[in-house]
C-alpha cells in the first residue's frame, strides 16, 4: 500500500518519540521567569543597513570557498526590519522575557573608543526595548554574541591582544548601560566563551577560522583569548558595578556553556576523575576566575603550564573585587557526554583535560536518545547533575540562558509536519522537568528558562540546515508560523508555577 511522505514521517516520529521518557509537568516557583532567545547575527539582517559596520561574521561568512554551506547572514530572519511583528510574536507566546543581543559594530560600525557612534543603531535596540517592554516583557541583554567589529579584528588581532579588547569593549558595555540601562536589568557580557576561544581559534570552524591548518597556534591562542575575555567581562562588570548599578539596579554576569559528563566506565577511578577533569576544563576555565575570584582550575595549569595566561597582580585583584558583583550564573546546554581517561600523555592542542568524548558508555549503553542534529542527545537527568554541579560550586541563582533542540528530519519536512514539533515539545517537557527537581529535591536556586530559540535562524556554520525554532521561519518569504512547542511553553509555564509546593522560591530579574 502506497504511503504519502506525510504518513512516513508521523509513523517515523513516533517511533522516535517512543524512546523518550514521559514528561511529568512537575511544579515551579511561582515568579519562575521563562523566555526565548536569540543572537543579532543569526536573526537580524540588516547587514549593510542605517550605517551598520561589518563583523567577523560578515567576513567569515562570505569567505571563498563557503565556510557556512554557501549561506550567510545578510537578511536572516529580517528581524532588523520585522522588529513589530516579532514583538507581537513573542507578547502572543505570552513570555516573561526576551533574551537577545547587541550587534557591537550595529553601534559603533569601527568598533574602538575613539571610533564614531552610529545613532541610527542605538535607535534600533531603543526601539525594541521599548516595544518590549510595552508588550510587559522583560529585555535580557546579551553585548556580545560572537560578532566582533571586524575593524578591531584586523585593526590589532581583536582578543589577542588583551589590553586594546579590554579597553575597547568596556568602551563598548559602557555605551550600552548608559543609553538602555535605565529599562535593562539584566546584562550578560559574554555569550559561551568556551566557543569564542576553541571554535574560532582552535578548530577555526566559526569566525574568526583560526586553526593550525590555517597558520596560526592553536596551542596558545585560545589560552589567550580566554584570558582576553575573562579581564573584558571583569572590567565591563566592574564599570557597571561602580558607575552604573546604584542607579540602574540591574544584575550582570556572564553565560557559559556546558555538556554534562559522565564516567565512561563508572567503576574507573580514571574515568571518574576524566568526567571531574573535563567540566574543569570546560567551565572551570571561566567560572573559577569569574565567580571564585581565584585562578584557574589546577587540572588546566598542571596539564598546560606556560600556554595557560598568568593573571597578574592587578587582574587578580579585579577579578576579586568584581566576583561578588556577578549575581547569577548564565547557564547555556544541550546535551551530555561520556568522559573516558586517555592513557597517553596529552597531545599539545588538546583543551579537553586529555579526555576521550563518547555517547556510549563501557557497557554500550548511550547516554540519551538522539536529535536532529549529530551533537545533540536528550539527556535530561545529566542536566539536573550539571545544576547541582554549577550550583554547588558556584552558589549562584542560575538562568537557563539557552535549552533547545532540532527535531529529527525537521529541515527537510513540509510546514504542517515542522510545526507539529512534538519531539522538541517533549525535549522541552523533560528539561523543565529537571529543573523542577533540581530545585524542589536538591535545593538549587533556579531563576528563569530561555528557550533557544524564539525562531529558526542562521545556526553558524551550518547556515540554514539545523531549526532550533519555537517559530518556524520560511526563509525565502520570512513567513513566521509558530510551532506546537511555543504553545506548549505558554502553557507548561502557566500550570506548572500554579502548583503548590515545597522548596526553594528564586529571584527574578528586578
Amino acid at each position: 500500500m502506497f504511503e504519502s511522505n506525510e504518513i512516513r514521517a508521523d509513523i517515523s516520529t513516533k517511533s522516535v518519540l517512543d524512546t523518550l521518557d514521559t514528561v511529568r509537568e512537575l511544579p515551579l516557583p511561582p515568579n519562575f521567569l521563562w523566555g526565548a532567545a536569540t543572537a543579532a547575527y543569526q536573526v537580524e539582517g540588516g547587514a549593510q543597513q542605517d550605517g551598520k559596520g561589518p563583523s567577523i561574521w560578515d567576513e567569515f561568512s562570505h569567505r571563498e570557498p563557503s565556510v557556512t554551506s554557501g549561506e550567510d547572514g545578510d537578511i536572516a530572519c529580517d528581524h532588523y526590519n520585522r522588529l513589530a511583528e516579532d514583538i507581537a510574536l513573542l507578547s502572543s507566546y505570552g513570555v516573561d522575557v526576551y533574551r537577545f543581543s547587541i550587534c557591537w559594530s550595529r553601534l559603533i560600525p569601527l568598533g574602538g573608543r575613539n571610533d564614531p557612534i552610529n545613532e541610527k543603531g542605538i535607535a534600533f535596540y531603543n526601539t525594541l526595548i521599548d516595544g518590549l517592554i510595552a508588550h510587559g516583557i522583560k529585555p535580557a541583554v546579551t553585548l556580545y554574541h560572537w560578532d566582533l567589529p571586524l575593524e578591531l579584528h584586523t585593526r590589532y588581532g581583536g582578543m589577542l591582544n588583551s589590553a586594546d579588547f579590554q579597553a575597547d569593549f568596556e568602551h563598548y558595555a559602557r555605551l550600552c548601560f548608559s543609553r538602555f540601562g535605565d529599562r535593562v536589568k539584566q546584562w550578560i557580557t559574554f555569550n559561551e566563551p568556551y566557543i569564542v576561544a576553541l571554535f574560532g581559534y582552535h578548530s577555526g570552524i566559526l569566525a574568526p577560522g583560526h586553526s593550525t591548518k590555517t597558520g596560526h597556534d592553536s596551542t596558545t591562542e585560545p589560552w589567550r583569548v580566554g584570558h582576553s575575555l575573562i579581564l573584558a567581562h571583569a572590567a565591563a562588570v566592574q564599570t557597571y558595578a561602580t558607575d552604573f548599578l546604584p542607579s540602574q539596579k540591574g544584575n550582570i554576569s556572564i553565560v557559559l556553556n556546558s555538556d554534562f559528563y559522565e564516567p565512561y566506565d563508572a567503576t574507573s577511578e580514571a574515568d571518574k576523575a576524566a568526567a571531574r577533569r573535563r567540566l574543569e576544563f570546560y567551565v572551570g576555565w571561566f567560572g573559577d576566575p569569574i565567580y571564585l575570584g581565584g585562578d584557574y582550575p589546577e587540572s588546566m595549569r598542571q596539564q598546560l603550564g606556560s600556554r595557560l595566561p598568568q593573571f597578574t597582580e592587578a587582574e587578580q585583584g579585579l577579578l576579586k573585587k568584581t566576583a561578588p558583583h556577578n549575581t547569577f550564573y548564565g547557564m547555556n546546554h544541550y546535551t551530555s557526554q561520556y568522559a573516558r581517561a586517555r592513557t597517553t600523555p596529552p597531545h599539545e592542542e588538546d583543551h579537553t583535560g586529555n579526555v576521550e568524548e563518547l555517547t556510549t558508555n563501557s557497557k554500550g549503553v548511550e547516554i540519551g536518545p538522539l536529535s536532529g542534529v549529530s551533537w545533540l542527545r536528550v539527556t535530561h537527568k545529566q542536566f539536573r547533575k550539571l545544576l547541582n554541579w554549577a550550583w554547588d560550586r558556584y552558589q549562584r541563582p542560575i538562568y537557563i540562558t539557552e535549552n533547545g533542540c532540532p527535531c529529527p528530519g525537521e529541515n527537510s519536512m513540509a510546514l504542517g509536519q515542522a510545526v507539529d514539533d512534538q519531539f522538541r515539545v517533549r525535549y522541552f517537557g523533560l528539561y523543565i522537568d529537571a529543573i523542577s527537581q533540581a530545585i524542589n529535591e536538591d535545593g538549587v536556586e533556579v531563576a528563569g528558562y530561555y528557550a533557544w530559540s524564539l525562531m529558526d535562524n542562521f545556526e553558524w556554520a551550518a547556515g540554514y540546515s539545523i531549526r532550533f525554532g519555537i517559530t518556524h521561519v520560511d526563509f525565502a518569504t520570512g513567513t513566521r508560523t509558530p510551532k506546537k512547542s511555543a504553545a506548549y511553553l505558554e502553557e507548561t509555564f502557566g500550570k506548572r508555577r500554579a502548583i503548590p509546593r515545597n522548596g526553594n522560591i528564586a529571584n527574578g530579574i528586578p
